[in-house]
């Protein structure tokens, strides 16, 4: 039997999961069955290109459902106030790329909650991986596509 693997997330995070989830089982369920009765009574539906987009997007939202319904089972919340002395999921962390003379700031979050655009970058990450378990004042170096990069952490909360 396989592995059930943990989804580490903020009580923010299985919030909005859970927000998703009524959505697509409450209103996009029901648009999508509406679209598939709707393109039923245009008659044949062999050829009914109405009805195969309806289809597939029925399967879209039934995996989506099934995927976001597995999240939530599997859930596993952070505890964001423990552990303020080292690096981990929920850590907010401040770091120096020491090449570029530039501070970062991250919140370390769960893989479902990954949103590099918005500075919240995964535990699975390269950098997140890098640095989980670490003090404030560790310097880790990480392997990036462009060689490796040296982060400085400045603070943890």
């Amino acid at each position: 039997m396989a592995e059930v693997k943990e989804t580490l997330l903020t009580a923010e995070g299985l919030k909005k999961l859970e927000e998703e989830l009524a959505y697509f089982k409450s209103v996009r369920r029901i648009e999508v069955a509406q679209r598939i009765k709707t393109a039923i009574e245009y008659g044949d539906i062999s050829e009914n290109s109405e009805y195969d987009d309806a289809k597939n997007e029925q399967a879209f939202i039934e995996g989506h459902i099934i995927e976001l319904e597995n999240k939530i089972n599997t859930a596993k919340i952070i505890d964001e106030k423990t552990r303020k002395n080292v690096v981990s999921v929920g850590s907010k962390v401040k770091l120096l790329d020491q090449e570029y003379d530039e501070e970062l700031d991250y919140v370390i979050v769960g893989s479902s909650e990954a949103d590099p655009f918005n500075n919240r970058i995964s535990n699975e990450s390269p950098v997140g991986s890098a640095i989980l378990g670490k003090k404030k004042g560790a310097t880790v170096e990480v392997n990036t596509p462009d060689g490796v990069a040296t982060f400085k952490i400045l603070a943890i909360s």
